[in-house]
């Protein structure tokens, strides 16, 4: 029984690599020595940790928290819709930002001035209109 459970195992770098989480295993080995890797909650010491289906890889990029459930093990790199495939993302959602720009309460609307606001653009500036 130990065997087939080990079959269906996988080095926690080489399935980044293969979720498409890391560009290459190198990448995804320095991920996990800066402590930046953890598989059901406990941080990730080795490379050579061996995860498989319902484990759960908690990644800490840049600007980003990613939660993954891994779903499959995969058995080589494929595009990325397919990588896809290999995990479930359990993250949540981001904020969307509010982009809407404010001048004394009133929204700005970005637009192409017409003749009337170029004149008085020129006339704010000194030149003759």
């Amino acid at each position: 029984m130990e065997t087939n459970s080990r079959e269906n195992r996988i080095r926690i770098d080489k399935w980044l690599w293969y979720a498409r989480q890391a560009k290459s295993r190198s990448i995804a080995q320095k991920l996990i020595a800066s402590g930046k890797v953890r598989v059901n909650r406990e941080k990730v010491a080795s490379a050579a940790k061996l995860v498989g289906a319902d484990d759960v890889v908690t990644l800490t990029l840049s600007h980003d928290i990613k939660i993954l459930k891994i779903i499959k093990c995969g058995d080589k790199r494929h595009p990325f819709a397919h990588a896809q495939l290999l995990y479930e993302n359990l993250s949540p959602p981001k904020p969307e930002r509010d982009l809407t720009v404010t001048f004394n309460g009133e929204p700005v609307v970005h637009k192409r001035p017409d003749k009337k606001a170029r004149q008085q653009a020129r006339i704010l500036a000194g030149k003759a209109p």
